[in-house]
């Protein structure tokens, strides 16, 4: 990412895809939303969803995922050509958090994000980002969908709010 000043509203980024396997999904939800739906192909058929589905905690998870990769990426390519690296984090939350669509065993869903909102944040050194990160699976059906934000460094401190 760069810094505060470098950014623009309506700026995009696509941070990657994930392709939600039937043993990754079980995995993921035995250990953390053993709910039938999620952690037996059976019951799966007989719910509301009609086949195993992937938690929604895990469609989150694997979008932080990728948002930490594409950064790491970015910190590792700045760093090669000799750049500054700008400040990130921490993140003062998510909102608007929605699983639209289920996500299934063998869907594969990419994942973006685009900045929505600039703003001054408390500490001059930093600005708040405000993004809305978006994954959408291989049909182009939009299936996760939140708001989030994340303080970035400043090159020159500036006004706090």
């Amino acid at each position: 990412m760069n810094y505060f000043e470098d950014l623009t509203v309506g700026e995009r980024v696509v941070l990657g895809s994930y392709t939600f396997t039937a043993e990754g999904i079980k995995a993921f939800a035995k250990q953390y939303d053993p709910q039938p739906f999620h952690v037996d192909e059976e019951a799966a058929k007989q719910s509301h969803f009609g086949a195993l589905c992937a938690s929604g905690w895990h469609t989150a998870g694997a979008a932080m995922r990728l948002i930490a990769l594409f950064n790491q990426r970015d910190h590792a390519e700045r760093k090669e050509r000799g750049e500054s690296i700008p400040k990130i984090g921490p993140s003062p939350g998510v909102r608007d958090l929605r699983w639209v669509k289920p996500v299934y065993a063998g869907d594969c869903v990419t994942y973006a994000s685009e900045i929505r909102e600039l703003r001054a944040g408390r500490r001059p050194e930093f600005g708040l980002v405000v993004s809305h990160v978006t994954g959408t699976n291989q049909h182009g059906e939009l299936v996760y969908s939140a708001q989030g934000s994340v303080f970035v460094e400043r090159r020159v401190p500036g006004p706090s709010n």
